[in-house]
């Protein structure tokens, strides 16, 4: 029997004048009982009760220690009270993790919505395109794209975000928009080098084929704005999240292109670090991104 449990049985018995009645409460067995206190007074090296046929009475030692005991046990109650309390609520610190772009024009606009109708809760917000280990630095929740590995982490999913090829009008007139995808090595391709097979573009046509293109082009980098900024400069054909080129798309400053066919779209999740126990702020929070991620929600970002 652990020490708590001990201090706690040892409590009641004092009160209740009873090994029997004590083991009873505590759901264990007498002898069990009797062998603990027993256990506890050769380990103090004092004795704590009296004992004889009438009951047991606490010595002089065991009342002082029934005391201490006492104040021992309502401090833990007072932390479980705490913990329980802490974990329920929606208020305090909340740290998120995302990637830069995803970050700066989603979950930005996002999280100060979240705020607006939940003064109560303060945001942790970083930005980094490698994966952060949620444990070693202290995030609540990370967003991560495409499919998850199998871990310990737990995890929800949010919706998909889709992708869209793209090139600017000028660049057009000079080029004219592929009709399939065959014809998109006769066109310059800006590579986003962050997502595996990044030089192979894959399409599926209106009838459910499958088109694996494999594209060069004059620039490749790591950053989505990058790529874009490229686009509707001119430079060439790109492919890009949703919620990137939206707003190139509105202005005019690029165009889809093989509208027909579809990119694949990435799964988004919302990552914690362990499926068990969740504190409901990260709860609350997940609901939040689900319902603001649902449906074309790339078209009515704020």
């Amino acid at each position: 029997m652990d020490r708590i449990t001990s201090l706690q049985l040892f409590i009641r018995v004092v009160e209740t004048g009873s090994f029997s009645k004590a083991a009873l409460e505590l759901d264990i067995a007498q002898p069990t009982a009797t062998k603990t206190v027993a256990a506890m007074e050769q380990r103090l090296g004092a004795r704590l009760l009296h004992r004889s046929t009438r009951g047991v009475s606490p010595t002089e030692v065991g009342a002082l220690y029934y005391e201490k005991c006492k104040v021992i046990a309502r401090e833990i109650d007072e932390a479980d009270n705490l913990a329980t309390l802490v974990q329920s609520q929606v208020g305090g610190t909340l740290r998120i993790s995302t990637s830069v772009g995803f970050g700066r024009r989603v979950m930005v606009p996002l999280v100060l919505g979240y705020m607006h109708t939940h003064p109560e809760v303060q945001i942790d917000l970083s930005f980094d395109d490698r994966y952060v280990n949620l444990v070693e630095q202290g995030v609540d929740l990370a967003i991560r794209m495409g499919r998850l590995a199998d871990s310990t982490l737990g995890a929800r999913y949010l919706g998909t975000n889709p992708w869209v090829m793209v090139g600017a009008p000028h660049y057009l007139e000079k080029h004219p928009a592929p009709l399939k995808p065959a014809e998109l090595s006769q066109h310059a391709c800006l590579v986003y080098s962050s997502v595996q097979g990044d030089e192979r573009w894959n399409l599926t046509s209106p009838q459910g084929q499958t088109h694996s293109v494999l594209v060069k082009g004059p620039l490749r980098a790591n950053n989505l704005s990058a790529i874009l900024s490229a686009a509707t400069d001119g430079m060439g054909l790109a492919v890009l999240p949703w919620y990137v080129a939206l707003e190139s798309v509105k202005a005019g400053l690029v165009v889809p292109v093989l509208s027909d066919y579809q990119l694949p779209s990435q799964e988004m999740h919302a990552v914690y670090p362990s499926p068990k126990l969740v504190p409901s702020k990260v709860t609350h929070f997940i609901r939040y991104l689900q319902a603001e991620l649902d449906g074309a929600w790339w078209e009515v970002l704020r």
